[in-house]
Order: C-alpha cells, then sequence, then structure tokens
C-alpha cells in the first residue's frame, strides 16, 4: 500500500507541470489583452510597452513560463495583475477557505439525501416509491444551476421571508443554506442512482442471504454487509465531490455573491489576471489527484480484499 501511495504522489509534479504549461501558453497567446486590462483608459502604446517590459510579458514564452516554475518551487506564484501589488496566494488564500466551507455544506446535503433515498428505492424496487425517488432526483439532476438559484431565492427569500438572498458570514449562518441546496441537490441524483444500483447488486449476493439465515438482526445486516459494500462504487462519486471543496461552483457563488474561489475565478478571467488563473488551475488539479488518492485508501478501510501493489 505505501509503495502504490509513494508512486502516485510521485506523479503529481509531472501533471503539475503539464497543467501549468497549458494554462500558461493558453493565458499568453489567448485573447485579451492583460496589459491593456490594468491600464484601463490610460492605456497607450507607450506605456502598454512600458508595463508589458516591467511584467516580463514580452520576453518569450518558455523563458516566462521557466521563470514561474522556478517562483513556484520557492512557495512564490507570482503577483496579481489586477489586485497592484498583493501576491497571489494572498488574493487565493482566504477565498479558498470560503470555497471548502461550502463545497462541504454541498457534499452534506449531497450524502444525507442521495445515499437514504437510494437504499430505500433499492429495498421498495419495481414499487411507485422505487420511481417516484428515482424520478425526484432526476429532477432536480437535469435543472441546471442557474435556475435552481434563481428558484430557491424566488421561494425562501422573496416569499417566505426565511433566508438572506446573498452574502456570506461562513458555517454556520443561514446565508449557506441556498448556495448549499442548489449546489448539493443535483449530486442527489447521481449518488441515489449509484446507490440503489450497487445497493441492489448486493441485496442478491449470498453472504446478504446466509447474514439473515443466520439470525442476525436487520440493522447489523444493513449496516455491515449491505450499506459497506454498496458504498466501495460509490465513493468514486463521492471522491470527485471532495475536489470541489477547494474548487468552488462558478455560477453559484457569484448568483449568490460569496466571495470563493469560483467567482474569484470568473473574475479574474475576465480581467486577464493570469498568474491568478495559474494558481487557481493548480490548485484544482492537485485537488482532484489528492481526492483520488483518498478514494484508493478508503476503498482498503471499507473492504479488506482490496490490496495495491
Amino acid at each position: 500500500m505505501l509503495a502504490y501511495l509513494v508512486r502516485r504522489l510521485l506523479w503529481l509534479p509531472f501533471l503539475l507541470l503539464a497543467v501549468s504549461l497549458l494554462t500558461f501558453a493558453l493565458g499568453t497567446y489567448g485573447p485579451g489583452d492583460p496589459v491593456q486590462v490594468r491600464l484601463g483608459a490610460r492605456y497607450t502604446p507607450e506605456a502598454g510597452t512600458r508595463l508589458r517590459h516591467e511584467l516580463g510579458l514580452d520576453r518569450p514564452l518558455l523563458a516566462q513560463y521557466g521563470q514561474y516554475v522556478w517562483r513556484a518551487l520557492r512557495g512564490d506564484l507570482g503577483v496579481s495583475l489586477r489586485f497592484t501589488g498583493r501576491p497571489v496566494s494572498d488574493v487565493i488564500g482566504r477565498r479558498v477557505w470560503v470555497s471548502v466551507q461550502l463545497g462541504f455544506a454541498a457534499v452534506v446535503v449531497s450524502v444525507l439525501l442521495g445515499i437514504p433515498l437510494g437504499l430505500l428505492a433499492a429495498h421498495r424496487q419495481g414499487t411507485w416509491l422505487d420511481t417516484a425517488v428515482i424520478s425526484l432526483a432526476l429532477f432536480f439532476y437535469s435543472v441546471p444551476v442557474f435556475l435552481t438559484a434563481p428558484l430557491l431565492i424566488l421561494v425562501f427569500a422573496v416569499r417566505l421571508h426565511w433566508l438572506p438572498t446573498s452574502g456570506w458570514n461562513g458555517l454556520p449562518d443561514p446565508h449557506i443554506i441556498m448556495p448549499a441546496l442548489a449546489l448539493g441537490l443535483p449530486g442527489v441524483a447521481g449518488l441515489a442512482r449509484l446507490t440503489r444500483a450497487s445497493a441492489l447488486e448486493v441485496l442478491g449476493q449470498d453472504y446478504v442471504r446466509t447474514a439473515r439465515a443466520k439470525g442476525l438482526p436487520e440493522v447489523q445486516v444493513q449496516y455491515r454487509h449491505v450499506l459497506r459494500n454498496a458504498l466501495i462504487p460509490v465513493l468514486t462519486t463521492l471522491g470527485m465531490a471532495l475536489a470541489t471543496l477547494v474548487s468552488g461552483a462558478f455560477i453559484t457563488e457569484t448568483l449568490f455573491g460569496i466571495p470563493g474561489i469560483g467567482s474569484l475565478a470568473v473574475e479574474s478571467i475576465f480581467q486577464r489576471d493570469y498568474p491568478v488563473v495559474m494558481a487557481i488551475t493548480l490548485l484544482l488539479a492537485a485537488a482532484f489527484v489528492a481526492a483520488n488518492l483518498l478514494v484508493d485508501i478508503l476503498y482498503v478501510a471499507l473492504d479488506p480484499r482490496i490490496r495495491y501493489r
């Protein structure tokens, strides 16, 4: 197991290098000029040339990229072009924690609703309850966030006056309820369908029938034999959901005015703040690798028969 984890971790620098090179090239040759965005109405060809030279943007691509990698290895992710003089690490630091809280709340909503609904549908296979549960989950999955979020605002804020429309005060706070629902409800469908299919397969196994034949309490059968084995495929989906803890949600954070990493990414793209975009991209890549690695470890915890070499 240790050798497997070491091999996975050794691949991380190469993955980040490839992702950073691709993102750096897209930022350099993509549309828009960060110098014009930064100078705004004060832009002139002379001022643009001078600022481009100060920022090192007139150097060859490989020279710029090599300097960026060298600084990144020492913990320097550069300086924001939009927030003049502020290091990128300071710009994204607080935003990441905001997105982590929002992502955690959304994952909790998906897990607390999706897994029980999937188990309920599996135990009521072929009944109207099975059809109703899956149909309801698929409805929320098919409705995009930019429609779900305004609907939640209209019902809970405008009509009922139960929740605030926007803002952020962290956890726990009423401001997080609607964004967490908007971000977590689509995941309920995926978890419910996957849990249902996995539970149906486990319920037909010989060891479940044997456990019931031995007279074990149904609660113990469901927890030790059905739930633990049914969760193994579900962990893959949860692993991707865990990566959203730091990636944020672009649309959700923008609609609800949440100062997270998602809204920062949207603002940075429009403002051509490429150092911030680079840092966010590397953060997302590292988060997905870490989430996949955590899922592999949890596989072993749930099923001792799984071994990595």
